[in-house]
């Protein structure tokens, strides 16, 4: 496989104009618009009619992740406002659920807004009153990522971070809405089937369906599955420099249980369809962690890194791969693995699981729509034309696409 790292990603944009940017969701989820590219040939009907254009038999992966309240706004005595935004928890918690559990403190690596404002050691606060308790916010140190490594605490010990960020935070829209967040963005920024909390950005593709939806589906004999990803703000983030070999890629958390990946080895027949960026990744990651257990390599080395799928000399089955990840789950008597992955999938990366993609219309210069080119080929930029020039709303709140590439 050849090394992405060549790639310029001005090959990579288009022009957005801010007109086209959804800054509200459809009232009804499912009447966005879709647009249908399989076998090369484009058109388009709206979500609730999905099922008409899914194939049959198929397996249908959605990201049950659900959105924490990762933003903070602390006053200072002066007035001016410290906008925290929590975007992963310390590496000592080894897992996003235990640090949303902890009780009393806890460390985070965070965006600060206003950061030349705060002085190290110096403490915020939030009091709130039902239930009663205050929440401190203490810099610890600027990390080499231009995040910042935060100390919180909060007076009741009854409580978790989690809850602590659903009584104080605040809904974490994307940046490009440039809008304040309203009542209804707290329903609308989240899918039917959210779950597990840990996401700071919703997964997309799955806001647009709906039970209306899912009823259908069975007669397709299409089947629905979960996996989780937590969502990181990496995802918003432009690719900055001139090629990817010095971009950083973010890196996320996943889950999937051992059931679904046992549904995954048994359905390897048919098509496996993902719901967003994020569900992909996380199940083209599971091959290249059971490669690296099939290949014995170190268990606190199965996350899975940024260059992993060009420099890993994949020889082997993806049931090969998969049944490896089913051996140490048994082994370890686990029901589910929970691990990293920094992926990046770009043009050149070789799909061994995914067979079709429902997705939004992304930021140009984005590692998202690498991936999508990666998944389509140039005719990533046939899409993205017809959709801007046939009105097609775009980003988070926008329309999307089903993708069924002819080579899948």
């Amino acid at each position: 496989m050849m090394h992405p790292g060549y790639i310029k990603i001005e090959d990579f944009t288009y022009n957005l104009p801010e007109s086209k940017i959804a800054l509200f969701p459809k009232e009804e989820r499912d009447e966005s618009r879709l647009l249908i590219y399989e076998n090369k040939q484009i058109n388009e009907d709206i979500y609730y009619n999905i099922s008409n254009h899914l194939p049959e038999n198929s397996l249908l992966f959605f990201n049950k992740t659900k959105v924490i309240n990762a933003r903070l706004l602390f006053k200072k005595p002066s007035g001016s406002t410290i906008e925290i935004f929590c975007l992963t928890p310390h590496k000592k918690y080894g897992d996003i659920n235990i640090a949303l559990s902890v009780k009393k403190q806890v460390d985070w690596e965070c965006l600060v807004g206003g950061a030349s404002k705060w002085k190290k050691d110096a403490v915020l606060e939030i009091k709130n009153e039902l239930p009663d308790f205050t929440l401190f916010a203490r810099l610890k140190e600027k990390l080499a990522n231009g995040t910042y490594l935060i100390n919180f605490k909060y007076t009741n010990p009854q409580l978790t971070f989690a809850e602590i960020l659903n009584f104080v935070g605040k809904i974490p829209l994307p940046p490009y809405l440039n809008r304040k967040e309203e009542k209804s963005d707290i329903e609308n920024y989240q899918t039917i089937f959210a779950q597990n909390e840990g996401s700071v950005a919703a997964p997309t593709a799955g806001l647009h369906f709906t039970e209306k939806i899912l009823n259908k589906l069975p007669l397709k004999n299409i089947s629905t599955h979960f996996v989780t990803l937590h969502v990181g703000a990496g995802t918003f983030m432009p690719v900055k420099s001139e090629t990817m070999q010095n971009h950083l890629m973010h890196t996320e958390w996943i889950e999937v249980t051992k059931t679904t990946i046992e549904t995954l080895i048994n359905g390897l027949t048919k098509k496996i369809i993902a719901v967003g960026t994020t569900s992909l990744r996380t199940i083209e990651s599971l091959y290249w962690i059971g490669f690296k257990l099939h290949k014995g390599l170190p268990l606190d080395d199965i996350a899975v890194s940024q260059w992993d799928a060009y420099i890993l000399e994949d020889t082997i089955s993806v049931k090969t791969s998969l049944t490896a990840i089913i051996n140490y789950l048994d082994a370890n008597n686990l029901d589910k693995l929970t691990t990293q992955t920094q992926l990046l999938i770009c043009p050149g990366y070789q799909f061994k699981i995914v067979k079709g993609l429902v997705t939004n219309f992304h930021q140009p210069k984005s590692t998202l729509l690498l991936l999508v080119a990666a998944f389509v080929g140039t005719d990533w930029k046939n899409i993205y034309n017809y959709a801007l020039e046939n009105n097609f709303r775009f980003l988070s709140y926008g329309d999307g696409c089903l993708l069924l590439p002819d080579n899948r």
